[in-house]
């Protein structure tokens, strides 16, 4: 093939990266912007085969051009993309919370409310406790929370290090806010019954933890990670039932073009679900099951609720017009 004919046959596809170059140059950012890594990619190809085939340093000359312009743009995406990811943590998502304050304090009540309700039912008949639980999930309890020696030697037994626990615990809660969220494609009914689910199945682990086994191990090694992960689980919630809600009331919206909106409205929550989950599995697996004083383990998760009441209240409220 002469460079003539190379550049024949190529000629098109350069001149559209290039456009898309410039685009991205001039802070436009169009559709075609999450292609332009695989047309980044196809140049270098180009450029190396015009480099070994000793095409002429016309050609060699401005396709190297159009490699530099395009390194440069996609390194600055990348930051950019840091930029925004940065932006939404300390700005975008608390607002987003105080918005929807509503299902923040409905899926709240959906949670705790169980909770609260079979923890205290553990005080005056631990049959309802034991029902929720059953065998198994009372020989666990017993098992991981006879003590606070026993239960690191447990969890070592069970996972094997640090790292293993952390990433069991991110499978593990993330599996559950999947759960709440995708539950709201029923109408909301499926976020309802998981909210609900979860509430009744720890508030029974925690009384029945405090009626047949340690309660300071079992309340030592929660408080760490408890205020992001529960937190996570609720703000899941709240993406489900915004899903329901565009499932019941879609307005002058078809259903479907409704749950489309719906669910673009989610996705923050959901990405912020994601970052406090991940937070909580890191605690869980590199502070709650360590060796470390009691006191220091409840004064870090009373830190931990502190920081999430801050950050929901306050964060981002500079300039907030939506709230």
């Amino acid at each position: 093939m002469t460079s003539g004919d190379f550049e024949h046959k190529h000629q098109q596809r350069w001149l559209e990266y290039e456009r898309l170059v410039q685009q991205l140059e001039n802070g436009t950012l169009p559709p075609e912007a999450t292609q332009m890594p695989r047309r980044f990619r196809e140049l270098c190809v180009d450029l190396s085969l015009a480099k070994s085939r000793m095409y002429g340093s016309r050609l060699t000359d401005r396709l190297n051009a159009s490699v530099i312009r395009g390194y440069n743009v996609i390194y600055r995406m990348r930051r950019v993309h840091w930029k925004h990811l940065l932006t939404f943590v300390t700005v975008g998502f608390p607002r987003i919370i105080r918005r929807e304050w509503r299902l923040f304090w409905l899926c709240q009540l959906m949670f705790w409310l169980p909770f609260a309700v079979m923890l205290f039912s553990s005080l005056h008949d631990i049959a309802w406790v034991q029902s929720v639980l059953g065998a198994d999930g009372m020989a666990s309890m017993e098992q991981m929370y006879a003590g606070k020696d026993q239960q690191i030697e447990y969890l070592r037994s069970e996972y094997g290090s640090n790292f293993m626990m952390f990433c069991f615990y991110i499978y593990h809660n993330v599996a559950i806010d999947f759960q709440i969220f995708a539950g709201g494609i029923l109408a909301g009914l499926g976020t309802m019954f998981f909210l609900l689910f979860n509430g009744l199945h720890l508030g029974a682990a925690a009384g029945y933890v405090n009626y047949a086994c340690n309660p300071e191990s079992f309340w030592s090694f929660v408080s760490g990670h408890a205020p992001f992960e529960l937190s996570g689980m609720v703000v899941s919630g709240m993406a489900g039932m915004r899903l329901g809600l565009a499932i019941l009331k879609p307005g002058r919206l078809p259903r479907v073009r409704a749950l489309a909106a719906a669910s673009r409205l989610s996705l923050p929550l959901i990405y912020g679900a994601a970052l406090m989950t991940l937070l909580a599995a890191a605690i869980e697996g590199f502070w709650s099951a360590q060796r470390i004083p009691v006191d220091a383990k409840y004064a870090f998760g009373l830190a931990g609720w502190i920081l999430i009441t801050v950050y929901f209240t306050l964060a981002g409220r500079k300039g907030d017009h939506e709230t």
